[in-house]
């Protein structure tokens, strides 16, 4: 894995602040990571000491292994959930969003 792209993932991750989220392909996007795979994959193993919890799937929901903790630490950090979801719109983290995502209107 490229040193630099590993550090960048790292970097984006401890940036979200707390009570916002983002999701694996915005940290890749951002990061300019290949894929939000590589994200999940650098979380999973270089990633305790980072707010792991603020990066969700892309539908806004947890990897099932760890819903239960992730939705409580949001919960603790003024992220709510409607049914295991968070609302993106709502609380996706302003450094990663999309253009599209501004726009009123739109999923």
């Amino acid at each position: 894995m490229d040193e630099e792209i590993h550090e960048r993932v790292r970097d984006f991750i401890k940036a979200i602040p707390r009570g916002r989220v983002a999701t694996y392909g915005d940290i890749a996007d951002l990061a300019k990571a290949p894929s939000p795979r590589l994200v999940g994959r650098i979380l999973n193993e270089d990633g305790n000491d980072l707010p792991w919890q603020r990066v969700l799937k892309a539908d806004g929901t947890c990897a099932p292994h760890l819903r239960d903790t992730q939705l409580q630490m949001l919960h603790e950090e003024g992220v709510p959930n409607l049914d295991g979801k968070v609302d993106l719109r709502e609380y996706r983290w302003e450094d990663a969003r999309k253009e599209s995502d501004e726009v009123p209107g739109l999923w």
